[in-house]
């Protein structure tokens, strides 16, 4: 049983009532321009007010600028999630807002908002599915597929899944590989030109940001948020879908509502970093039905018992998710390289 988890239900018990799962989420679905309107004002506002003060203490002290770039960088993540609502639509009614607001969001981030959007719908599409990774999510192997790697192919994947490499360098890479260059996995013509329109957006305001401050100072002060942001970014994704009791089926048998709610876990955050986050903890419900704002996901969960049904983790449990790093198809659960070597010693 698990020990990095605490479940609501057994999980082969928690997707029998999903059937007709839509009709349980539809009446939330609905978008508010007024939501809308205060979480962008109580999100780019402080940011910006944040940002404009680390400036300021450039002159007094580096560690103050420093120190306030961890509420900055919360509120950058804040952003991406406003970003992330619109590219699924349901941020603002209005579809051409979705877009604008998504764009400008997009390039506060760093993030083509058009590439973007392709690649995570892909993600929705394939989240839990063993024929079809690599789209949108963390690389993981099965146990067989490890074993049949050569030494150099383990070493490579266990580079890969080091948290260094994973929380702090992997930021780094999505913005200057996959990101600013429109490598993403679904490029179109559209994609293409709009993440150009997104890097000419940021050369822009860089260049006038330096013109006005200097290099120097727009380096001390956004880098440090987009690097914090980054990695608690990496961090929200890699334990909202890689814990003990995750999800991963054969492409014959996986099943959407299935992965959604046994494949997404509900990251139970205290709520000041609940709201910080954008309530994305609630990723279950999220990955189940992504037209829901998240402003309106901790309502949809509350009042639907078979939305509770889910793997609860809470900040200390979530620590332990980062030693797992691989599927064990025969046991249905993540291990970690510990207990592969255990097992390989024992044979």
């Amino acid at each position: 049983m698990a020990t990095s988890a605490t479940l609501a239900a057994p999980a082969a018990a928690s997707t029998a009532p999903l059937r007709g799962w839509q009709n349980t989420t539809a009446p939330y679905r609905a978008s508010s321009a007024a939501s809308a309107a205060i979480q962008l004002s109580t999100t780019l506002l402080p940011l910006a007010a944040l940002v404009t003060l680390m400036y300021l203490m450039l002159d007094v002290s580096y560690w103050l600028t420093l120190l306030l770039a961890i509420p900055a960088a919360g509120f950058l993540v804040r952003t991406f999630i406003i970003m992330h609502d619109c590219g699924h639509g349901s941020f603002v009614p209005s579809r051409r807002a979705n877009e604008v607001i998504g764009f400008i969001t997009g390039a506060i981030t760093l993030t083509p908002f058009a590439q973007w959007r392709r690649d995570h719908a892909l993600h929705h599409a394939s989240s839990g599915d063993l024929d079809r990774r690599g789209h949108g999510d963390v690389l993981t192997l099965t146990v067989d597929e490890y074993l049949a790697r050569s030494r150099w192919g383990r070493l490579k994947y266990r580079m890969y899944r080091h948290p260094i490499v994973l929380f702090l360098l992997g930021p780094i890479f999505l913005l200057v590989v996959r990101h600013l260059p429109a490598a993403g996995i679904a490029r179109t013509s559209k994609t293409t030109l709009e993440s150009r329109a997104t890097t000419a957006a940021l050369a822009a305001i860089v260049v006038a940001l330096a013109l006005a401050v200097g290099w120097q100072a727009v380096l001390l002060v956004y880098g440090p948020i987009l690097l914090i942001a980054g990695a608690t970014g990496n961090w929200l994704f890699y334990v909202q879908h890689q814990f003990e009791d995750a999800y991963w089926e054969p492409h014959e048998g996986w099943d959407y509502a299935e992965a959604a709610i046994r494949g997404a876990s509900y990251y139970r955050l205290p709520r000041v970093l609940e709201w910080m986050t954008g309530r994305i903890g609630l990723h279950h419900v999220h990955h189940l039905d992504p037209k829901i704002p998240n402003y309106h996901l901790r309502r949809c969960h509350e009042e639907n018992g078979i939305l509770q049904a889910v793997t609860v983790l809470t900040v200390r449990e979530s620590l332990r998710t980062a030693s797992l790093r691989l599927w064990d198809a025969d046991q249905g659960r993540m291990i970690g390289f510990r207990e592969l070597r255990g097992r390989v010693a024992t044979r």
